[in-house]
């Protein structure tokens, strides 16, 4: 998580990192929407450092509809797995702990426009 813009999602918009478990289900059993960004090896991953700003951007676009966290690296795995959304970075959105759709690597504006109000609407498969 060494990169400057990941740490900035956490000090400046204070953001929370989920790097365990515990903290990722108590974060998830808030009420509410969340999104869960995944931001891969910043390292090796150009995308990464781009998705970092434009997940703020997105968050004000949408007036704060969501709240997001960060996901460390330990916890990265496990989720790309269990959502089927394998690509880093990616953004992940639930209702509460209910998985609801993800969006992976950068995309044009117009279809993170287009594609988050079609997964924030959808229900939660039961």
């Amino acid at each position: 998580m060494s990169h400057p813009l990941l740490t900035r999602l956490t000090e400046e918009f204070g953001w929370p990192l989920l790097d365990t478990p515990d903290t990722l289900a108590a974060h998830l059993a808030q009420p509410g929407l969340h999104c869960l960004f995944i931001p891969g090896d910043a390292r090796r991953n150009l995308e990464t450092a781009d998705a970092a700003v434009i997940l703020p951007e997105l968050q004000q676009a949408f007036q704060g509809r969501f709240d997001c966290a960060l996901i460390g690296n330990g916890l990265d795995a496990g989720l790309r797995e269990a959502t089927r959304v394998l690509k880093t970075p990616s953004f992940l959105f639930y209702e509460g702990d209910q998985f609801l759709g993800g969006i992976a690597k950068i995309r044009d504006w117009d279809d993170y426009m287009n594609r988050i109000p079609q997964i924030l609407s959808a229900k939660a498969e039961v």
